[in-house]
């Protein structure tokens, strides 16, 4: 597995956590709404978003009720549970922190953004 690959593995979760906290979504949108804000990077298909949902609502993190959306259609909508904001919260400051720390020793004198 790629280090880009393992990067988005590792941040599946908050990505949905993140989308959810604004509005209840089913799972074809969670996939689309990533891929179009991070411009495609974020591709997440379906063989890890639905066992990602799945399991985040085994957490306690989400919810699902199915809703009407034309005669003869129905869509699983996720929504976000108290716990899923608290988790929410305390990955948004560990991601914080890791791109603080991170960030410095990219960009050190020897680091590998610097020109040599």
């Amino acid at each position: 597995m790629s280090l880009r690959d393992q990067i988005r593995k590792g941040s599946t979760e908050i990505l949905i956590l993140s989308l959810l906290a604004e509005k209840p979504m089913y799972g074809y949108q969670i996939s689309q709404e990533l891929q179009r804000r991070s411009g495609g990077y974020f591709d997440m298909k379906e063989g890890l978003l639905y066992p990602t949902l799945h399991r985040m609502k085994q957490e306690g993190y989400l919810t699902s009720e199915w809703r009407e959306v034309s005669p003869a259609r129905r869509r699983k909508y996720y929504i976000i549970t108290d716990k899923g904001r608290q988790v929410l919260r305390e990955q948004a400051v560990e991601w914080h922190t890791f791109i603080e720390k991170l960030l410095p020793l990219l960009a050190s004198p020897t680091g590998p953004l610097k020109n040599t």
